[in-house]
């Protein structure tokens, strides 16, 4: 993955020394759709190293030392056995254009399997599949083995208390009801990265 020990997402400051124009510069190229970034919950605009890294390239502007060699975005899997679902929200996070690539799964031993094999930053995760469910995955992800480095956000059409109880038990922060919308999961998928970057 990222592994350049810099911080995955760069602020407007950041991003205008590397660019040698004014943050107000840098701030209009993302609102217009110049530069793809987005706003944190605090208004702040971040963008990803590589979309930078890509920007810089594409405009013959030369690359800061620590952006040679990024070319690595974040990987999310995302494990949801309805494919209406699965192309819904892969044109979603499209236009929201967040930096990813989505990896996905359409039952519980699929997204094991494709957990082991990118290790991805972030899993979105039905809660009910046809051979596992959220928790029965989880539990498998947390073997001592896996070494499992991702958070997981739990999407759902429903809980029981006791459903939501055992997810929390093993970890589980985020739970998204589909019945929020498409938005809803998009935001929850940021939001999750944007916490594993500042961690």
């Amino acid at each position: 993955m990222g592994s350049i020990g810099s911080k995955r997402y760069w602020g407007t400051d950041r991003v205008a020394r590397a660019c040698q124009v004014s943050p107000a510069t840098v701030a209009h190229w993302i609102d217009q759709g110049h530069l793809q970034g987005h706003k944190t919950p605090t208004g702040r605009r971040r963008v990803s190293v590589g979309t930078l890294a890509a920007f810089l390239r594409q405009h013959g502007m030369a690359l800061p030392p620590e952006l040679a060699g990024v070319t690595s975005r974040d990987i999310v899997v995302m494990v949801e056995d309805d494919p209406d679902f699965r192309l819904l929200v892969s044109r979603a996070v499209k236009q929201a254009q967040l930096d990813i690539e989505l990896v996905q799964a359409a039952t519980g031993v699929d997204g094991l399997l494709e957990i082991g094999r990118v290790q991805p930053s972030l899993i979105v995760l039905d809660y009910k599949l046809p051979d596992l469910n959220a928790s029965q995955v989880i539990e498998r992800l947390l073997e001592p083995r896996r070494k499992l480095d991702a958070e997981v956000i739990v999407v759902t059409g429903g809980l029981t208390r006791d459903d939501e109880e055992g997810l929390r038990r093993v970890g589980v922060k985020t739970i998204v009801n589909k019945a929020d919308g498409l938005q809803a999961v998009v935001d929850a998928i940021r939001q999750g990265l944007e916490r594993r970057e500042a961690a």
